[in-house]
């Protein structure tokens, strides 16, 4: 156990410890007054994440000392990992610019070998999360896949976004590891497109889609059925989505190698939707922006400005995502290297 290497404290070392701690927040408050904070959404206009990175924008200042400004700007482009990468690599180290990311950009070095490393995830320091989440496939009222059954034995035309994009990864996802028979059509930008893709026709359905995005962008598909939701993707069912008879993913996997291909890619929901802060952010900041993060997901104005958008929240603290993350890149090499195989061409 680590404890073992823990050294003994003098009293004096202690103190000076706890005297310099006690003074960090102080230090911080002053910081941040009369400054505004950056936050980059990772995410085209108009889908799921600009929804949450905006609701958000509009109540975390009040939490934070000082009661900055926060100024949401759009920086999509390699499925969040561009604004990750202008976290990582030039924004100041001060917590004047955040961002909020896709899971796919955190997953991604693990899991593409050949994609650009434009950061490091186990670096970047996490303030939070706002929904703990699941997704879902989703075929048109037009198309021949009504279940996902269906789906394993009838060809179809599925869209999929860009690389690091979950509708792009979660559709070849299921044709390697449930026998989805699927064609895949790539290279749409964001949930939006593929919609409109859905609806035109162009396609017949998509994977990878967040069920809150799905409600909040398209509350009449889910209210008039517009659309068969085939599977839902997340480590645990979901209570509601169980209720309207939608087949949980593992109902369809056999064997222990596959299951764990699976959780691996899965565990992303943790961080479904994170907001991130600079490697080697000042700690005083970091724990004022993680308080005045957490403060928020407990604000009722918050939380009656996303029950009217129709968006879920269930966060996790910015420490235990860090965790999580940190224990994902641990995973074993044989994993690791099947589960980059499920999600590629």
């Amino acid at each position: 156990m680590r404890c073992s290497n823990i050294r003994p404290i003098t009293f004096a070392a202690l103190v000076g410890a706890l005297a310099a701690f006690s003074s960090l927040p102080a230090a911080a408050q002053d910081f941040f007054a009369g400054k505004s904070i950056d936050l980059l959404i990772g995410a085209p206009p108009g889908g799921g994440y600009d929804i949450y990175g905006r609701a958000v924008a509009r109540h975390l200042g009040r939490h934070i000392p000082g009661n900055p400004s926060i100024v949401p700007k759009n920086m999509p482009g390699a499925g969040s990992a561009r604004a990750a990468g202008f976290i990582s690599n030039v924004a100041p180290k001060d917590g004047t610019v955040i961002a909020n990311i896709m899971p796919g950009a955190v997953m991604d070095p693990m899991l593409d070998p050949k994609a650009e490393r434009l950061f490091e995830p186990t670096q970047v320091m996490f303030i939070g999360n706002v929904n703990n989440g699941v997704r879902v496939c989703v075929s048109g009222k037009h198309a021949k896949v009504k279940t996902f059954e269906d789906a394993r034995t009838v060809k179809a035309v599925f869209g999929g976004g860009q690389a690091n994009d979950s509708t792009r990864d979660y559709g070849y996802l299921h044709r390697k590891t449930t026998g989805a028979k699927w064609d895949m059509v790539t290279g749409y930008k964001g949930t939006s497109d593929l919609s409109l893709a859905l609806e035109r026709g162009e396609i017949e359905g998509f994977c990878g889609f967040d069920w809150a995005s799905l409600k909040s962008q398209r509350p009449a598909w889910v209210r008039d059925k517009v659309v068969n939701v085939l599977t839902q993707d997340a480590i645990e069912p979901m209570e509601e989505l169980t209720r309207l008879g939608v087949p949980h993913i593992m109902t369809f996997v056999k064997d222990d190698t596959t299951r764990k291909v699976l959780e691996l890619i899965l565990s992303q929901t943790v961080f479904h939707r994170s907001f991130i802060a600079p490697p080697k952010t000042t700690p005083a900041n970091l724990a004022i922006l993680r308080r005045a993060f957490d403060a928020t997901m407990k604000d009722p104005q918050f939380l009656a400005d996303a029950e009217k958008l129709r968006i879920d929240v269930a966060p996790l603290s910015g420490e235990r995502v860090q965790e999580v993350v940190r224990n994902l890149y641990a995973s074993s090499p044989q994993v690791i290297d099947l589960a980059r195989a499920a999600i590629n061409p």
